[in-house]
């Protein structure tokens, strides 16, 4: 199609704001991001849509337009949802590289845009591929009652004698064809997941090809147009957050056309992703308002009542007031950079989707935090009943990890962690505080680990968790005193800043040169101080007992 017809379709609401003399350029399919280069994901031809979230400041808006040219695509149009109308430095930035910009308005959304343009590319492409998109999209667009993804594949089967499901980035089967045919074992899922972020992370173009015993899978990177610029601004978190279509076929000798349809299906499923996303939004907000109470020392009497608004949203139907889990997940990365908080509350969502949720989202029983350097998870359980037989309810940390170890570990590469601390169950507001201590100091024990993907639970610590927050404050300052008096003591006296250095060296975890730079010391000179600690409390900081200690006297001082 061609952008002159972009403005001849009204309700597309679009405004050209410069390169009328380009509008014969060919479209050849949409893309929406909101990376500040999004060049890797583009192959020439695209109408991108973007929010602007991107755009800090004027200066950003020739670098990115230049890589859109560079990249070959046909157009740019902006929303005005974020700034209310399109900055004045991206219009001239397009017009100094001929890019022609278009102006969304805020009542369109980029969703009916994408669905237009992809709906028109097949049409002029490949005819009668174009009826199977346009009646994917009737059936998308229908919501629950359409069938949502699963008829989308049960098309492709029936139309074009192709088998595909949709996976998540840790192997769940988040769709299939509902009609006939045998499912996708959960091995199968789990090694196709691994192998596509494994082909991502190395860079490779899709769709990647891959051989399973007899069987040829192609697959295909479904990505989401919602994605906050926060969660997407690296491609390895990207990678991590992503869902993928695996078709049973080899797309290496596939014509074109094909291609490209299959390009438009994983568009189409990404509106679905972004739905689902979207319902999550009320979970999170509960979660990331529970956690706020219970770190800054609310009243059990007001987290109470936060709980007892999310159980009917979390659980509904439940009659009992229910017992509560905290779940604590940090994805880190080498080099000192910072931890990825949003991606671990998509992975978090994820590895603790519920297989007997009935609901629209499969991890509706689950609401996640993120609270910037870590994703905390707030999980309802059923009340233990009278006839409860004594062992301990909820999730465990080591049932966490089975199915989900080895693509996780594909996704986070040679530079990556993912480590996760589970809590007892508790039930009611007041221990709800010392369940995220402890679930905090549960994935500080799995940190200590070896592997790309750990976890560990409450029963794992040391008998110095009765330390935690719920304890008397006269224990919790004889234990503080103990620990930490004499460090203070001597940085009054010689300016030596060792409760700094004890902090920092926690929190990376007892690496040496992650610590050093961030401090910005010499590894020697740091070194010096960790050995001064060390003998002032006659503690041993190579001992992991004694680093949860630290950590302990410091959360509570």
């Amino acid at each position: 199609m061609r952008l002159r017809a972009l403005l001849d379709t009204d309700a597309l609401g679009l405004r050209l704001l410069g390169g009328e003399d380009e509008l014969d350029r060919g479209v050849r399919g949409v893309m929406t991001t909101d990376l500040r280069d999004p060049s890797r994901y583009l192959s020439g031809g695209e109408l991108v849509l973007t929010g602007l979230a991107w755009r800090r400041d004027a200066a950003d808006s020739d670098p990115f337009v230049r890589l859109l040219v560079q990249a070959g695509v046909a157009a740019l149009a902006a929303g005005e949802a974020e700034l209310g109308t399109v900055p004045d430095d991206l219009v001239v930035a397009c017009a100094r590289h001929r890019l022609p910009l278009f102006a969304v308005h805020e009542s369109v959304a980029f969703a009916t845009i994408t669905e237009h343009v992809v709906r028109q590319v097949s049409g002029e492409r490949a005819g009668d591929l174009a009826a199977v998109v346009d009646r994917h999209r009737r059936m998308m667009t229908s919501g629950p009652a359409g069938g949502g993804p699963d008829v989308v594949l049960d098309l492709l089967g029936s139309d074009l004698d192709l088998r595909a499901w949709v996976l998540s980035p840790t192997g769940r089967l988040v769709a299939g064809p509902k009609a006939g045919g045998p499912g996708l074992p959960e091995d199968v899922c789990a090694k196709l997941a691994a192998e596509h972020l494994a082909a991502v992370r190395s860079g490779r173009r899709g769709p990647h090809r891959v051989l399973l015993g007899s069987t040829t899978y192609s697959l295909f990177a479904v990505r989401s147009g919602g994605r906050s610029p926060q969660a997407s601004r690296e491609v390895r978190e990207t990678v991590l957050s992503d869902w993928l279509l695996a078709v049973d076929a080899d797309a290496g000798d596939w014509p074109e056309e094909r291609l490209d349809l299959l390009h438009g299906v994983t568009q189409l499923i990404a509106v679905e992703r972004d739905r689902r996303d979207a319902a999550r939004a009320v979970r999170r907000r509960l979660a990331q308002e529970v956690l706020e109470l219970v770190q800054t020392g609310a009243a059990p009497a007001e987290v109470a009542a936060r709980l007892r608004v999310a159980a009917p949203v979390l659980l509904p139907g439940l009659g009992a007031a229910p017992h509560w889990q905290v779940v604590v997940a940090r994805v880190e990365w080498e080099g000192g950079e910072p931890a990825g908080g949003p991606v671990a509350q998509l992975l978090l969502e994820e590895i603790l989707v519920d297989p007997l949720a009935t609901g629209p989202e499969p991890s509706d029983r689950v609401a996640v935090a993120d609270t910037g350097d870590e994703a905390v998870a707030l999980v309802p359980l059923p009340a233990v009943s009278s006839e409860h037989d004594g062992s301990e309810p909820g999730i465990l940390a080591d049932a966490l990890l089975g199915s989900v170890r080895d693509p996780l570990s594909a996704g986070l590469g040679d530079d990556g962690r993912l480590t996760l601390g589970v809590s007892a169950s508790v039930h009611s507001a007041e221990g709800l505080r010392g369940a995220l201590e402890e679930a905090r100091h549960a994935r500080r024990v799995a940190a200590a680990r070896p592997g790309r993907v750990c976890a560990a639970g409450h029963q794992e610590l040391a008998s110095h968790v009765l330390l935690l927050p719920f304890v008397p404050d006269d224990v919790r300052r004889a234990f503080t005193a103990r620990l930490l008096d004499p460090l203070r003591d001597y940085d009054r006296r010689h300016r030596a800043e060792l409760i700094p250095t004890l902090e920092a060296f926690l929190d990376c975890d007892g690496s040496w040169t992650r610590c050093a730079t961030r401090l910005h010391l010499h590894v020697n000179t740091l070194r010096y101080r960790v050995g001064r600690i060390e003998q002032l409390t006659s503690r041993d900081l190579s001992r992991l007992e004694d680093k949860l200690d630290f950590f302990l006297a410091l959360r509570m001082s």
